[in-house]
C-alpha cells in the first residue's frame, strides 16, 4: 500500500494562460446564461463549472474567429437544458396546486412550468428557444448557429412557442 510521505504537497492543475483567459472573458456569460434557464444561482455555478471541466478535460479549441461566446452559451444552455430534464424526470421540485396563481407566487409557478416544458422539448428545440429567448440570439446567429435558413429558424420558433403554450396549459 502506498503512502504520501509527511510534508509533501499534492499536485495542482494549473490551466494554460489561454484557459484562464477563456475563463476571465466568458464565464459571467455562462453563468448569466445558465441562470436565466435554471433560475437558480447554485445550479448556475455548477453549469458554469460544468462547463469549463468540459473545455479543459476534453481539450476543445475554441476557434476565436467563429465566436467563443456564442459557442460556450450554447454549451451552458444544453447543461442547463440537461439539468433540468434530469430533475423533471426526477420530480425534485414540487408544486403545491392549492397555492393562488396571484401576486409573486404566480411569477414562480410560471417560471417552473416553462422550466418544466423545456425540459420535455426535444434538446434542439429547448436550445434554440432559450438561444433566442432568454439569451438574445438574433435569426441570423441562430441560424448560423444550427446550420439552417433564417426562415427556417422563424418557423421552428413559432411551432416551439406552441408547443410551449400547450405544454404550459396541461401543467396547469
Amino acid at each position: 500500500m502506498a503512502s504520501l510521505a509527511l510534508g509533501s504537497q499534492p499536485a495542482q492543475l494549473i490551466p494554460p494562460p489561454e484557459f484562464q483567459d477563456l475563463y476571465q472573458r466568458y464565464s459571467e456569460s455562462v453563468y448569466r446564461t445558465a441562470f436565466r434557464v435554471t433560475g437558480n444561482g447554485a445550479d448556475a455555478e455548477d453549469i458554469l463549472q460544468t462547463v469549463f471541466l468540459r473545455v479543459l478535460d476534453h481539450r476543445l479549441t475554441i476557434d476565436p474567429i467563429r465566436n467563443p461566446e456564442a459557442y460556450l452559451r450554447r454549451a451552458a444552455t444544453n447543461a442547463s437544458i440537461d439539468l433540468l430534464r434530469w430533475r423533471s424526470s426526477r420530480a425534485e421540485t414540487a408544486v403545491d396546486d392549492a397555492l393562488d396563481y396571484g401576486g409573486k407566487e404566480s411569477t414562480a409557478l410560471m417560471r417552473e412550468g416553462v422550466r418544466r416544458a423545456l425540459a420535455r422539448l426535444p434538446q434542439q428545440e429547448a436550445e434554440m428557444f432559450v438561444l433566442a429567448y432568454l439569451e438574445g440570439f438574433s435569426y441570423d446567429e441562430l441560424a448560423e448557429q444550427f446550420g439552417v435558413a433564417r426562415g427556417t429558424v422563424a418557423s421552428r420558433l413559432n411551432r416551439i412557442k406552441a408547443d410551449l403554450q400547450k405544454r404550459l396549459k396541461e401543467w396547469k
